[in-house]
């Protein structure tokens, strides 16, 4: 079958993204059409595929996100906002409730971050720090800057639910080996962890802005990982890095949002939601093989435009 797709990124986490709605695909062919599109030996490559699905009575339309192994995640913010700016452009909103695997986003047009810079404002939650029904043989129902003792080391984690599971410590210096020894670890699904969970390590960087390095489940090392920045906003406020309800800025290896974190949990992040190019692929979503790439056409003005931000951001994370 052939499908379009656009190749888009929140902060350069990047996705091939469809309108699903409508599409004579079976369920039981989207882990496939991930693999295909999603595989970075293929002719796209991403973190993980996007799809924009219909709506109901409560929300003006969905979003789907599928991780390049074919399983599907809980939400993906950074990705969101790709899926927001497209249902926006499709059914001429500025706002919406977004229906998710498991919850319900808002999400609004916010004030460009940049020249050129499409930006979608994304507020999710309430954080969940009740972590029992996900994360095992730890005392107590949570788990708040303490070791967990089925990891190797000392190192201290906070575990919160965003509403995908998230292991966020906070580091001197980011040890990218360790992080991503760690995130194998949890990635292979251990009885005391069996959905798994995204790590990230985090670096204050001043007052008011973090650096934020994920492993993420389901795709490995990540430039950039939407939920794990809401989660480490919420986890920098919860240890006093940060007052409840201050704009952050957290920079990434793909660029940066602002965050803001509120007492109740919620947690906004105001992020760009770029479109790099269009085309059009031959799936066999039986053998997650993508082939027969037809480019429509590129997005040359946005491509710079984010990349100005980038730069900017790649010079205060260094």
């Amino acid at each position: 079958m052939r499908l379009s797709f656009i190749k888009c990124h929140g902060s350069g986490n990047d996705f091939p993204l469809i309108d699903a709605r409508g599409l004579a695909v079976t369920e039981g062919d989207w882990p496939g059409v991930a693999r295909a599109l999603a595989d970075r030996r293929g002719p796209v490559g991403g973190d993980g595929l996007l799809l924009l699905t219909g709506g109901d009575a409560t929300h003006q339309f969905g979003m789907r996100m599928f991780n390049p192994d074919g399983s599907e995640a809980e939400t993906c913010l950074n990705g969101l906002r790709c899926v927001a700016r497209l249902g926006f452009e499709r059914l001429g909103l500025d706002s919406a409730a977004v229906r998710l695997r498991t919850s319900t986003v808002m999400v609004a047009r916010d004030p460009a971050l940049a020249t050129g810079v499409t930006t979608i404002r994304e507020t999710a939650g309430p954080a969940d720090r009740h972590v029992a029904a996900w994360l095992h043989g730890i005392d107590g129902d949570e788990l708040i800057d303490r070791p967990i003792a089925m990891l190797p080391g000392t190192r201290a984690f906070t575990a919160v639910a965003m509403p995908n599971p998230h292991l966020v410590s906070f580091v001197e210096r980011i040890d990218e080996a360790e992080l991503a020894a760690i995130g194998s670890l949890c990635e292979a699904a251990p009885a005391w962890l069996p959905a798994r969970a995204n790590v990230s390590f985090v670096e204050r960087r001043g007052p008011a802005t973090l650096f934020v390095r994920t492993f993420e489940r389901g795709v490995g090392l990540t430039d950039s990982c939407g939920s794990a920045m809401a989660a480490s906003a919420h986890v920098a406020c919860l240890l006093g890095h940060a007052p409840f309800g201050e704009t952050l800025t957290i920079l990434n290896k793909g660029g940066l949002v602002r965050a803001e974190a509120a007492r109740d949990g919620m947690v906004s992040l105001s992020g760009n939601a770029t479109f790099e190019w269009e085309g059009s692929a031959e799936i066999d979503a039986d053998r997650g093989i993508a082939g027969a790439v037809t480019i429509a056409g590129h997005h040359n003005d946005e491509i710079a435009a984010w990349a100005r931000v980038a730069e900017a951001a790649s010079a205060g994370a260094a």
